[in-house]
């Protein structure tokens, strides 16, 4: 199986075994798991920017006096 060396500084490598600690997960578990969240969150945030453009209408069309100026940027050029 495919393993990688990571190299931290004393400070880094201790705030990662906090993190780990407060998770109650093994180092090696909780740095693993570290790029796996990543994606998952990307994808969440992915789909919730869809979502709530495609539903951008609706919600101007219900609270007509919340819906920012045309002229801004909206969802992620707004970013």
């Amino acid at each position: 199986m495919p393993s990688l060396n990571i190299t931290f500084t004393d400070e880094e490598l201790e705030a990662v075994r906090a993190a780990a600690a407060a998770e109650g997960k093994s180092l090696k578990q909780y740095v693993h798991d570290l790029p796996l969240r990543e994606q998952q969150r990307l994808q969440f945030v992915r789909y919730a920017v869809s979502w709530g453009e495609s539903h951008r209408a609706e919600f101007d069309d219900a609270f007509p006096d919340e819906a920012p100026p045309t002229s801004r940027h909206q969802g992620a050029d707004a970013a």
